[in-house]
């Protein structure tokens, strides 16, 4: 065995390689939790984030969004295109909301929005300048302005800052609006996981959008809004006490401009009034008043407080800062994308998972089109209908033997990846849909021509990765996913026994209107015989009938 020495490395040396990793570094080297670890799902990921922002901006601005999406094919790569009608850019923000990651207005909002770190149209850009070296082209015009500003951008991913390549100021014949273009490493799909379908469910979620799509072949689809109501804008609200852990509340103590204990519980919390406020002080000890300086508050006093806060019963957060999309706007989406034999939807009262309001809506859409269906007319008659085909209802309703298509959505966004991983899921595989009159084999989801739609709206919704591509699977947000389910299941279990019964009347309706001639006959015959002839026959009938009783 040798005795060689292996070379070591002193302190000072190992120091010397130490240095600060900048954050668009460390998302470039691991782009896979953003969303863009393969070509597939790195196009769809940046058209989501590009849409996303689009349809904010509208919706701020009071705007109805009107969204174009172009995918192209590009000098071997791919192209997207993302321009809509909304207020534009202030030129001097362009440049850092495209060109810097963690660079946004929502990360310490609490309200309801899309978007919520600031890294997703940066980071498409930085993987389309990874793939293929281009930077971001953006064009941008605010209303009133004369002309638009054009504006090439990459990532300095080494300090996180943008790089402006060009800037120039150019006519454009929008008003107002924001024209995002982008080339990159891509492959466009079909299927679930397709820009198609991403579109779709964006159009049920937001009646209230138009999106005109062209993709690479050159083919044009418009999913036109169908309601003339825009939702109303959500309101901040502070964060709720039972939501704060004892680090943050330390921090805020720190931080606080409040000069007394009283005065800091009241205004930097949501839900808490002076009695309340008064309530928790005196809970937490002898050693901490109302007027106690915040600042001055000692970590075993903080401890005691907060210890008080969770125990103290505290009015639940205000839900104005949540907008669901709403019963029946959600069945004008259901309808206009999707054709079916039955919908419906529930929209649950809003709940609270560690201090964050939410809220929790539900959509069922059954039997696929073509399928056997009975109805009744005007006039009381029943008659079998075949339901004429769509294309949409193709792509989002599940055939017949296959498991249901399962739509999930946080705050009004589809999410088409991680479907196993995510709280949608468990709920519903968790759903005794037996119960309801559908076929589930064990741990998985019920088999029936249906699509199953749930979204989720919270002012913090507890993604399982910076890809907000599936939820947490909270105990209060399970519950309450169940609920909308099961008040779902009931309503679809009305309408299947209704169906059944109308089918077994239309059975043995066709079955009587059959045999009806042959009886005319038979009748006439029998009453054309004499009368002796006729009552054998009749008493002949007559012990027939019996017989069959009889076995």
């Amino acid at each position: 065995m040798s005795n060689r020495q292996l070379p070591t490395a002193s302190a000072v040396e190992m120091a010397a390689r130490q240095r600060e990793i900048s954050i668009s570094e460390f998302f470039l080297k691991n782009r896979h939790l953003l969303g863009f670890d393969t070509p597939a799902k790195a196009l769809l990921t940046a058209v989501k984030e590009a849409v996303d922002n689009a349809i904010d901006a509208c919706e701020e601005a009071r705007i109805f969004p009107e969204i174009y999406v172009e995918v192209r094919h590009r000098h071997g790569h791919i192209g997207v295109v993302v321009e809509d009608n909304g207020p534009g850019i202030v030129e001097s923000q362009i440049a850092r909301i495209f060109g810097k990651l963690l660079y946004g207005s929502k990360f310490h909002k609490l309200s309801q929005s899309r978007g919520q770190q600031g890294m997703g149209i940066s980071a498409a850009g930085m993987y389309g300048q990874l793939s293929v070296g281009k930077p971001l082209h953006i064009l941008s015009r605010v209303a009133g302005d004369e002309l638009a500003t054009e504006l090439y951008v990459s990532i300095d991913t080494a300090r996180n800052r943008p790089d402006i390549h060009k800037k120039k100021h150019v006519a454009w014949d929008h008003p107002h609006g924001t024209r995002v273009e982008m080339e990159m490493e891509g492959r466009p799909q079909k299927g679930p996981h397709s820009v198609e379908v991403y579109l779709k469910q964006t159009a049920i979620a937001n009646p209230h959008v138009t999106i005109t799509c062209r993709d690479p072949q050159g083919k044009r689809t418009c999913y036109a809004r169908s309601i003339d109501e825009l939702p109303p804008l959500p309101k901040e609200i502070k964060p709720h006490p039972h939501g704060i852990e004892l680090g943050r509340l330390i921090q805020m103590l720190s931080n606080t401009g409040c000069h007394t204990l009283l005065k800091f519980l009241v205004d930097e919390f949501s839900s808490v009034g002076n009695k309340t406020a008064s309530a928790i002080i005196a809970e937490a000890g002898r050693r901490l008043s109302n007027r106690s300086y915040p600042r001055h508050i000692a970590r075993s006093q903080a401890t005691a407080l907060h210890r008080a806060i969770q125990n103290s019963r505290i009015p639940a957060p205000r839900t104005d800062c949540i907008v669901p999309i709403g019963e029946q706007q959600l069945l004008k989406g259901l309808h206009s994308e999707i054709e079916a034999d039955f919908y419906t939807v529930t929209t649950r009262p809003a709940a609270a998972y560690r201090g964050n309001p939410f809220q929790v809506e539900v959509g069922l859409a059954y039997g696929r089109p073509g399928d056997f269906r009975v109805y009744v007319d005007e006039s009381g008659h029943m008659h079998n209908k075949d339901i004429h085909d769509k294309s949409a209802a193709v792509d989002l309703i599940a055939a017949k033997n296959e498991p249901a298509r399962l739509l999930r959505f946080a705050n009004r966004v589809p999410l088409l990846y991680q479907q196993s991983s995510c709280a949608i899921t468990r709920a519903v595989i968790q759903t005794n849909w037996r119960g309801y009159g559908l076929n589930q084999p064990k741990g998985t989801l019920p088999v029936a021509p249906m699509a199953i739609l749930v979204h989720v709206a919270s002012v913090w919704v507890p993604y399982t990765s910076e890809s907000k591509e599936a939820i947490e699977p909270y105990p209060e947000i399970l519950k309450e996913i169940k609920l909308g389910l099961q008040k779902c299941g009931r309503e679809l279990a009305r309408h299947l026994r209704r169906n059944l019964q109308l089918r077994r009347e239309y059975d043995k309706r066709a079955y009587i209107e059959k045999y009806l001639p042959h009886i005319g006959i038979a009748l006439q015959e029998i009453l054309a015989l004499g009368d002796e002839e006729r009552d054998a026959t009749v008493t002949q009938l007559d012990d027939t009938l019996h017989k069959t009783r009889a076995t």
